[in-house]
């Protein structure tokens, strides 16, 4: 990894951000709780970027159409979550597995 990638990559963090900030701000908290939920969690599919971008798309479409941000998650955010990364793996499983092998 090179320096103009490490440069793209803070630029589009810095964009995802913004957009989350033109959120409304319950559609902000739940997102940010999402994040912080997943950076814990630690599904592999989370380095790509495709899966917080793909909830912020879902959030945007949301605003647009009108909805709660509860009516798109339902009442248990962290159910919603898990729900969609069940078939990803995460780096606690990748982690637990080369344990058990040594």
């Amino acid at each position: 990894m090179g320096i103009r990638d490490i440069i793209e990559g803070k630029r589009q963090w810095r964009a995802h951000l913004a957009r989350v900030k033109e959120l409304p701000p319950d559609y902000q908290i739940v997102y940010k709780e999402i994040q912080k939920y997943y950076f814990k969690v630690g599904p592999v599919d989370l380095l790509d970027g495709s899966l917080l971008t793909g909830i912020l798309d879902f959030f945007e479409e949301g605003v647009a159409a009108g909805k709660g941000v509860l009516e798109l998650v339902g009442d248990d955010v962290a159910a919603f979550c898990d729900d969609l990364i069940k078939d990803s793996r995460t780096f606690a499983e990748i982690y637990q597995e080369s344990v058990k092998e040594t």
